[in-house]
């Protein structure tokens, strides 16, 4: 099954109030294991970066000046995931800030039900629990000395991690039930192979001769 790990920047937490994606980035992932394929860009938002943003993510507004709008990467994102589930942590934020964008573009929303929320996947899991995507990646050993600050491609391939383990590890969709038996051969028939017959009189006279001439064999000892 194949799935997108995606997480976004922002310039602020309501798109509402005229805040904008200025990084996107994703993963791909297939059977729970990334494949290597992913997407990222950096978006101009065309307004200025706030402090307290800037201060999360450190992308300033001189540095996304020039940088594509999103209305130039928006058709390259969305062949990217094409039909397949979006896995985001605190989906409902990544979601509404790209649904805002895409209504802006005057492209289809996506559908909610594509998301899988990792953060609520880990409050079942770890009620009570420091379910911030550092904490898990504390909780299950997944080196974060990378992450000074928050960005959107390296977020996405922490959360991929997170996501194995939050839905079983490397192991999962592994059934044994539906495994094909196999059907495995006793160790006497596989390693040693029976004579069909006692050793000729001739085979006899030459193994002997070939043990006269070796010398101070081990086995006289």
């Amino acid at each position: 099954m194949r799935e997108i790990v995606f997480d976004t920047e922002t310039t602020g937490i309501f798109p509402g109030d005229g805040h904008r994606i200025v990084e996107i980035g994703a993963i791909e992932m297939i059977d729970r294991v990334v494949t290597g394929r992913t997407f990222h860009s950096y978006v101009d938002p065309c307004r200025p970066m706030p402090k307290d943003a800037q201060a999360v993510h450190g992308l300033s507004t001189a540095f996304l000046t020039g940088q594509p709008v999103f209305e130039m990467i928006i058709d390259e994102f969305l062949a990217f995931i094409g039909e397949d589930p979006l896995v985001a942590h605190n989906a409902v934020f990544d979601m509404e800030f790209l649904n805002w964008e895409l209504k802006r573009c005057g492209k289809p929303v996506i559908p909610h039900s594509r998301a899988i929320d990792t953060l609520e996947i880990a409050r079942r899991k770890h009620p009570g629990g420091k379910n911030t995507l550092d904490g898990l990646c504390s909780r299950y050993d997944i080196d974060l000395s990378a992450r000074t600050k928050h960005g959107a491609l390296l977020d996405a391939e922490l959360l991929a991690r997170v996501y194995v383990e939050l839905t079983g590890g490397r192991q999962i969709g592994f059934d044994l039930a539906t495994e094909p038996a196999v059907t495995v051969a006793p160790v006497e028939q596989t390693v040693f192979v029976s004579r069909a017959h006692e050793a000729s009189p001739a085979e006899l006279e030459r193994h002997a001769a070939l043990l006269a001439t070796l010398k101070d064999p081990v086995w006289l000892h």
